[in-house]
């Protein structure tokens, strides 16, 4: 097994936690970042907001009632990045090996740091005493041998804490734990490993690999070494691109004919993202999601590349007419993605018109 010094930062409540840095009037309230309206769903809520039971992902309007009191503000995703990006700048005066995981989180290796601290601990110390000092904002820490033990000690004490699980202490932390903690065990493994009789971790230490296999394939050797605190998976730094999409919900469904203004303003954010990149996108893809909830996507890869943004809406836009639901279809929800990223200089320059 390798040890690694694996340190998970976590900023605590951070779109609501900016919004109350930058004014004053919202400290110590309850602050929801999200739109209103019966589609919206909160992209944060402050510490006062959560003792009401709001949460992240929740829709608006429930949080709405549960915390009549809030304060909602409209996210300024701009704004986040750019605090976002000040906070890299300090992760980086400690290492390269940066792996984000959202705007507001990542994951560092600092077995070798760059500013001679003699543990990990000290430098998610320095971190977190950097970030408060010069952003006026406070992050959680975990410290630990390997990431999902690390993500799992950033989110103990928080907000505003910093926890750590030596190798030798390991065993001793996951065994009480209840297996919904370990990464990737959701509500349905979780309910398929309480059938056995299996609660906690402990619990799951004592299935053998090969039941474990037998009831859930592949996963179950992911399972049997999580339960050991075995997860050799290395910190990545900036990993490649997958995709870059935009999305939104209707305040009302609407058929597929009336999408067509949100189709290109979506598509002109997408483009606006993709353009950041390095590398280029091949695949265009249209999402939708009809008033019944069942999501369908179609997509198609050019043999060159869209060359601008309203290639990219062409190519969005006739995607459309491939739905083939019926004229009286509505639909709730609509997003225009590029994936399928590569090189430039390996993406074919044939011309090509969609067909």
């Amino acid at each position: 097994m390798t040890f690694r010094k694996i340190v998970h930062i976590d900023m605590d409540a951070f779109y609501a936690s900016v919004e109350q840095r930058d004014d004053p009037q919202l400290r110590g309230k309850p602050v929801v970042v999200a739109w209103r309206g019966n589609r919206s769903v909160v992209c944060a809520a402050s510490y006062e907001a959560r003792r009401f039971g709001v949460r992240s992902a929740m829709p608006a309007v429930r949080a709405e009632r549960l915390c009549p009191e809030a304060i909602f503000i409209p996210p300024d995703f701009t704004r986040y990045r750019a605090v976002s990006r000040q906070v890299r700048e300090i992760l980086q005066r400690h290492t390269d090996l940066i792996e984000p995981l959202s705007l507001d989180e990542a994951y560092l290796d600092v077995t070798e740091n760059k500013t001679g601290l003699p543990t990990a601990t000290r430098v998610a110390r320095a971190i977190r005493e950097q970030i408060r000092g010069e952003l006026l904002l406070t992050a959680s820490a975990g410290v630990a041998p390997n990431k999902f033990l690390a993500k799992i000690a950033s989110d103990w004490r928080k907000p505003d804490g910093l926890f750590v699980i030596q190798p030798e202490e390991v065993e001793a932390f996951l065994t009480p734990l209840p297996v919904g903690r370990l990464p990737g065990v959701g509500k349905v493994t979780e309910a398929n490993l309480e059938k056995l009789g299996i609660r906690t971790v402990g619990d799951l230490r004592g299935l053998e690999l090969q039941s474990l296999e037998e009831r859930f394939g592949r996963n179950g050797l992911r399972l049997h070494e999580l339960a050991r605190g075995i997860d050799e998976n290395p910190v990545t730094p900036d990993r490649p691109t997958q995709s870059i999409s935009s999305e939104d919900t209707f305040e009302q469904d609407v058929l597929l004919s009336e999408t067509e203004p949100l189709i290109r303003r979506l598509a002109e954010k997408t483009w606006s993202a993709a353009k950041k990149e390095s590398r280029v996108a091949r695949t265009v893809v249209l999402k939708l999601k009809t008033r019944e909830f069942r999501i369908l996507s179609r997509s198609f890869t050019p043999i060159s590349p869209p060359a601008s943004c309203e290639e990219l809406i062409g190519i969005a836009l006739a995607l459309r007419e491939r739905v083939g639901l019926g004229e009286q279809q509505r639909f709730r929800l609509v997003g225009v993605g590029l994936s399928n990223f590569t090189q430039p200089e390996e993406a074919p320059a044939q011309p090509m018109l969609f067909e």
